[in-house]
C-alpha cells in the first residue's frame, strides 16, 4: 500500500541585497516577484523589513554598499528553490541567502499582521559622496586613490639633493 506523503511546511527567512543605486521601480519589481512566487507556491509571508542601504562586509560585483531586504515566510517543498531562482534572474539583486528557521510547522498557526507583510515602497536618499574618508584624513590613502606625480618631478628633486653633495665633495678635494 502506498501512503500519500504530506509535505510539512517549513519556516524560512531570506535576506537579499540590492544594488546601492537601485531605483524604487526596480525594487518594487523584486518585491512583487517575491510576493507572487510565495503566493503561487502556496506559501505565506510572515514579515517583510527593508533595512536600507548598508556597507557590505566585502565588495560584491564592485559595490561597497547594498540595500538589504529581509523576508520571513512559511512554505512547502520547492518554494525556496523557486524564490532563489527568481532572485538569481534579477540583475538588481547582488546576493541572497535563505535560512531554515523551523521545520514541521503548521502554516495555519501563524497570525499575520497585514502591516508586517506589506512591502513599503523603497525610497532611498541619494547617496552622498564623502568628501574625505577617515583613512584619507589619517593619511592612510590607498596607492591607487592617491594622485600620481609625474616622474620628471622626481628627477628634479634628485638633482636638487645631489647638487649640495657634489659641492661638498668638490670643496673637500
Amino acid at each position: 500500500m502506498a501512503t500519500a506523503q504530506t509535505l510539512k511546511s517549513k519556516e524560512y527567512e531570506t535576506i537579499y541585497v540590492l544594488r546601492p543605486d537601485v531605483d524604487a521601480d526596480a525594487a518594487d519589481k523584486v518585491q512583487n516577484r517575491m510576493t507572487e512566487v510565495v503566493a503561487r507556491d502556496g506559501g505565506t509571508l510572515l514579515k517583510v523589513e527593508a533595512w536600507g542601504r548598508r556597507k557590505l562586509a566585502y565588495p560584491v560585483k564592485k559595490h561597497q554598499k547594498g540595500v538589504y531586504v529581509y523576508v520571513k515566510y512559511v512554505g512547502k517543498g520547492g518554494l525556496v528553490q523557486e524564490i532563489e531562482r527568481n532572485l538569481k534572474l534579477m540583475d538588481v539583486v547582488l546576493k541572497y541567502q535563505t535560512v531554515l528557521l523551523t521545520s514541521d510547522v503548521d502554516a495555519g498557526s501563524f497570525t499575520v499582521d497585514p502591516e508586517e507583510i506589506k512591502f513599503a515602497r523603497l525610497e532611498l536618499p541619494a547617496e552622498e559622496e564623502e568628501k574625505e574618508s577617515r583613512e584619507r584624513a589619517l593619511g592612510l590613502v590607498d596607492f591607487h586613490d592617491a594622485p600620481r606625480r609625474d616622474h620628471r618631478e622626481f628627477e628634479d628633486e634628485d638633482d636638487a639633493v645631489e647638487a649640495p653633495e657634489k659641492k661638498a665633495d668638490e670643496e673637500a678635494n
